[in-house]
């Protein structure tokens, strides 16, 4: 069952074919999914997921979608693109600074393009608030698919190559 199940049945922002690569949501590093600083996201307990540590407080569409989720506190984004659920976190342990330091661009509803504008976010304040900054793209129903691998490594800039989902 997907996270976004309330959204089937109305249309997308695109339909995509597998398989499907989504672009980084933020200019930065790539760090892989065992080494992102959170247990739930580390072991894949939310879906396969890679991080991106920023050097930039914004965060892009990885892809076209249908955005069905953002959180009260700002800190995430859930889209939906294909059947495809995709949750965008930003930090660890965010949720606790009760959206300061986050602002969102979109709304539930809103069908996005790859690259456009889904929030920005204050790294400073998010240090600050002694949380790590990673920006994690994460397919949480990637059960639902044969492969869902990262094709990146090291620097990347907006909307280069990072996952790669095949059904």
């Amino acid at each position: 069952m997907g996270l976004f199940n309330f959204l089937k049945g109305t249309d997308t922002a695109a339909e995509i074919t597998f398989p499907a690569t989504l672009g980084a949501a933020s200019k930065g590093h790539v760090i892989p999914m065992e080494e992102i600083p959170d247990p739930v996201f580390s072991i894949g307990a939310v879906g396969l997921c890679c991080g991106i540590e920023p050097d930039e407080g914004m965060v892009y569409a990885p892809i076209d979608s249908k955005v069905g989720q953002v959180a009260d506190t700002g800190h995430a984004i859930g889209l939906e693109a294909g059947g495809m659920d995709i949750l965008i976190h930003v930090g660890v342990d965010t949720v606790d600074m009760e959206g300061k330091g986050f602002v969102s661009k979109v709304k539930v509803g809103q069908s996005v393009k790859k690259g456009d504008l889904l929030m920005t976010m204050d790294l400073d304040a998010i240090r600050a608030a002694g949380h790590p900054t990673t920006v994690i793209t994460v397919i949480t129903n990637s059960d639902d698919y044969s492969s869902v691998e990262t094709v990146a490594s090291g620097q990347v800039g907006y909307g280069s190559d990072l996952m790669r989902i095949s059904k």
